[in-house]
């Protein structure tokens, strides 16, 4: 990035964007959407939530006393996780991203929210939940794509991905989420810090590969060369990393002991950088700009974990958000909301307006690529 660049993205941060992608784009599409009903699927947060919707205030009480440190620092309020998360609840968050942005959000791709079973076929139940939701309707927007869950060890992996695919003609990629943190009191995904580079990982990743599909990935970011060593296995296969590779505690402290000192949040960034850089190299990957309030990036110790003002968040995400231009570049970066995982800390309209705060100044291709057309290649969205 060339210094008048930099001098125009500080620039951009006096002010707040508004209407900046009208006639760039006719519409967004989020690349990164959770739906869920804990009332009505196998999720872990279900019976808690029966308990909650029960009696809100008890609900509150077992959440602050007996959930353990790891889930409340991930989530922040309970009643995010713990309420139904459907297309019209999607709507109504999205529907201010029109006054932010000058278009409203047109399309999403689902990504899996990791419904809760022992059994090797049931993943492919939340697909078919998925592809019966009411997208498209009311204003809702579209569904465009659908990232299914899928365990390349698993030796049923290969016909997973046959019945991902024969229920839904939108199942255009798949996640295993391979995020494992060292700190205990930080919440791990898989059961072991380098899924990615595990021998069964790779040798069952061929069947994704020979499908032609996406993989998703998401880790944090001490785990960001497994992302590296993967790519390089499967150079003809686009993998996505999702939400930069967290650097988790990078804005304040997380867990037992990560980014509890200024020193040791320092340290997150200059290794993040490093290792990002890393990636980069790898053409065949693309990057999510999601996660940008994601609670795990270390905003809880703020009061009620709330980040405030559009301008706040730009201040202290902008660095992420600028690295990931300079080394990624414009045609591999995809604009994600994470919502609702990042609707504790930030509305969907303070999230899109932080980045075009901060993308706006490279230009209108730039813009129309990370918001559209870019998620429209890699998900095969017609």
């Amino acid at each position: 990035m060339g210094a008048g660049e930099k001098q125009r993205v500080g620039e951009s941060r006096s002010s707040v964007s508004t209407g900046a992608l009208a006639g760039v784009i006719p519409g967004i599409v989020d690349t990164h959407v959770h739906q869920w009903d804990p009332l009505r699927s196998p999720r872990e947060a279900s019976k808690r939530t029966r308990l909650y919707r029960a009696a809100p205030v008890f609900g509150k009480a077992i959440f602050r006393y007996a959930v353990t440190q790891k889930d409340r620092e991930l989530v922040l309020d309970p009643k995010f996780v713990t309420r139904p998360y459907l297309p019209k609840h999607y709507q109504h968050d999205a529907a201010a991203v029109l006054l932010t942005a000058g278009v409203p959000v047109e399309s999403v791709v689902h990504m899996q929210a990791d419904w809760r079973t022992d059994e090797p076929m049931a993943a492919a139940a939340e697909t078919r939940w998925v592809a019966g939701l009411p997208f498209g309707v009311n204003g809702a927007p579209e569904l465009g794509a659908i990232v299914a869950r899928g365990d390349p060890r698993s030796p049923f992996f290969s016909q997973l991905l046959d019945v991902h695919l024969d229920i839904s003609d939108r199942v255009t990629g798949i996640r295993a989420m391979a995020a494992n943190h060292p700190d205990p009191k930080v919440r791990s995904w898989a059961e072991v810090e380098g899924l990615l580079a595990d021998p069964d990982f790779l040798h069952g990743f061929a069947a994704l590969a020979d499908r032609d599909l996406v993989f998703d990935a998401w880790v944090y970011s001490h785990q960001l060369r497994d992302v590296r060593t993967l790519a390089r296995e499967y150079p003809e296969t686009t993998i996505v990393l999702n939400h930069f590779g967290t650097p988790v505690g990078l804005f304040g402290p997380m867990g037992q002991s990560t980014g509890h000192t200024a020193a040791q949040r320092h340290e997150l960034m200059r290794a993040w950088r490093e290792d990002i850089s890393a990636v980069a190299q790898c053409q065949n990957v693309v990057v999510k700009l999601s996660g940008l309030a994601f609670p795990l990036l270390g905003y809880g110790h703020q009061r009620s974990g709330n980040i405030g003002t559009q301008q706040t968040l730009t201040s202290m995400t902008g660095p992420l958000l600028e690295h990931v231009v300079s080394v990624f570049g414009p045609d591999r970066m995809m604009f994600g909301s994470n919502f609702p995982a990042d609707k504790p800390n930030a509305t969907m309209a303070t999230i899109v307006g932080t980045e075009l705060d901060v993308l706006e100044p490279y230009g209108e291709e730039l813009l129309r690529k990370v918001f559209r057309d870019n998620a429209r290649r890699v998900y095969r969205i017609d």
